[in-house]
């Protein structure tokens, strides 16, 4: 049932702690010795099922719990709340096979505290040859690995203990506390932009890890705008589906998955499917949607930078974007052409960040005219997108 990988030589001090939960032994040894081939991960418990996950946490220092979803005696769902209660700082990756049923539970259990999702192939064989799989789950594990070791520089408060059955979500609990998280730009400063005197014709969003729930804050809380949105979030195709599903349970704008040739509607919601890169083109006084399964860019199809690239070309300056939370630097690129067709950028702050990596580099960068918490997103976009038009 256990493994441990603490004694091994070629292993850092400082590797990040990684608890692997699944009730086949043959998921678990692949998932293990994926991660073990990462100098910087040390995979120190493997278990079969949620209960024993959760005693082992209460004697064992884990950074990341990758976390299946069925399983006997306690599965993934229940197992989440009773985790994050017995370490709150610990980061939990939701992994299962890619069903409707599955995607559902994932996105379920992101809004009670879950950190990130990743879906596993269906069979050990797919497993054993998946390299993008095998990329994602460690550069995922590494991120929020940095992510944990950020909450446990600070003692917690009793503001973000949980109660019995509950949880906080991710941002809000390394928030309170990481009272000076780990900076993933430490020794850059946040340089602002003037904001464009434009008002945004279109408004575009990124986002990648923690990116469901920030989608349901900004959106949830916007009301209904005149501008059509357009949204790139890093996931598979299920999960597209049903994110623009909830989405729409969210926003008082109906939201869908965008589709090939769709012309873009002011007052609609489009969500780039899983597998395909989004971009759009202008057609006479239109602007239409282009999918693509061109080459992924930054690891990631659909990517934020073309779709930013495509817009920028038809808006210009009357381009709005967002980059919410997320790993990597998929945004980066395609914000540089955004700011230098004269639109404007809007970051995440990194203390209600999942991972500050997306919306740190723009910030970092000089690309943004605002850099701000979750909760005031809402209400600047809204302030940008009813202004007069200049």
């Amino acid at each position: 049932m256990n493994t441990s990988s603490t004694d091994k030589g070629s292993k850092s001090e400082n590797a990040y702690r990684i608890m692997v939960v699944d009730d086949s032994a043959v998921i678990r040894g692949l998932l293990t010795r994926i991660l073990e081939g990462d100098p910087q991960v040390s995979v120190v418990e493997s278990v079969s099922n949620g209960e024993i996950a959760v005693k082992r946490l209460e004697s064992q220092k884990i950074d990341v719990v990758v976390l299946d979803i069925e399983m006997p005696v306690m599965d993934g769902l229940t197992a989440l709340p009773k985790l994050l209660q017995v370490k709150p700082d610990v980061q939990v990756i939701m992994a299962s096979t890619l069903t409707r049923k599955n995607a559902e539970i994932s996105l379920k259990a992101m809004r009670l505290g879950a950190a990130d999702y990743i879906p596993k192939p269906t069979s050990s064989g797919e497993l054993t040859k998946a390299s993008d799989f095998k990329h994602e789950l460690v550069a995922k594990v590494k991120a929020l690995g940095q992510v944990a070791r950020a909450s446990q520089k600070a003692p917690l408060p009793s503001a973000a203990k949980t109660q019995q059955g509950t949880a906080m979500p991710v941002a809000q609990r390394t928030k309170e506390a990481a009272a000076a998280p780990s900076s993933l730009y430490p020794s850059k400063k946040v340089t602002l932009r003037k904001d464009a005197i434009t008002k945004p014709d279109i408004l575009a969003i990124g986002s990648s890890t923690g990116g469901p729930q920030a989608l349901f804050d900004v959106l949830g809380n916007l009301g209904t705008i005149t501008q059509p949105v357009v949204i790139t979030q890093h996931m598979p195709a299920t999960f597209t589906a049903l994110l623009a599903e909830h989405i729409s349970r969210v926003s008082s704008m109906p939201s869908k998955e965008g589709e090939e040739g769709e012309i873009l509607k002011g007052g609609h919601i489009y969500l780039a499917p899983g597998g395909y890169h989004m971009v759009f083109e202008k057609q006479g006084v239109n602007t239409v949607v282009r999918l693509n399964q061109e080459p992924p860019e930054n690891f990631c199809r659909p990517a934020v930078d073309p779709m930013l690239r495509s817009l920028s070309k038809i808006y210009g300056s009357r381009l709005l974007v967002l980059i919410l939370t997320g790993m990597g630097s998929d945004g980066l690129r395609g914000s540089e052409v955004v700011t230098a067709a004269g639109g404007s950028v809007i970051a995440q702050d990194e203390q209600t960040s999942v991972v500050w990596g997306m919306p740190g580099a723009v910030a970092t960068a000089g690309l943004c005219s605002a850099v701000l918490p979750i909760k005031e997103m809402a209400s600047n976009v809204r302030q940008l997108v009813m202004r007069s038009a200049a």
